[in-house]
């Protein structure tokens, strides 16, 4: 059984280009999208993870396809492609009503949560 997180926004003006400094338009920022992106990816891994897990994102490569408007919705699909131990991969698509806008793939790693940040807070340190 395929196992998927759909995710649904509005693009809101603090998700335009012109506003993350992304760009200068008004359109769906390709930023707001690389969130959703990995925010469907997260939570469908933490259905996935051990207790006292999370995940980290490791890698995102996507192709931001096709420009949304303010007040269109954005419907986001993560797909999981695999598991190794710690590793998922994930596809994901982002679409409008207009049709698909975006798409890619996202690498998600296992991390014990309270080790991982004591590790990122010993960095500051440093």
């Amino acid at each position: 059984m395929q196992q998927t997180k759909v995710i649904k926004t509005t693009v809101t003006h603090d998700k335009l280009a012109c506003e993350v400094g992304s760009g200068t338009l008004r359109v769906f920022a390709t930023p707001a999208m690389c969130a959703l992106f990995e925010q469907a990816a997260s939570q469908l891994a933490e259905e996935l993870v051990e207790p006292g897990q999370t995940t980290v994102g490791a890698s995102l490569q996507i192709e931001h396809l096709a420009p949304t408007p303010e007040g269109a919705e954005v419907t986001v699909t993560a797909t999981l492609l695999s598991q190794e131990g710690r590793k998922f991969e994930f596809s994901l698509l982002a679409e409008d009503p207009a049709g698909v806008i975006g798409k890619g793939t996202h690498t998600r790693v296992a991390v014990y949560s309270e080790r991982f940040q004591q590790k990122a807070d010993a960095r500051a340190k440093s």
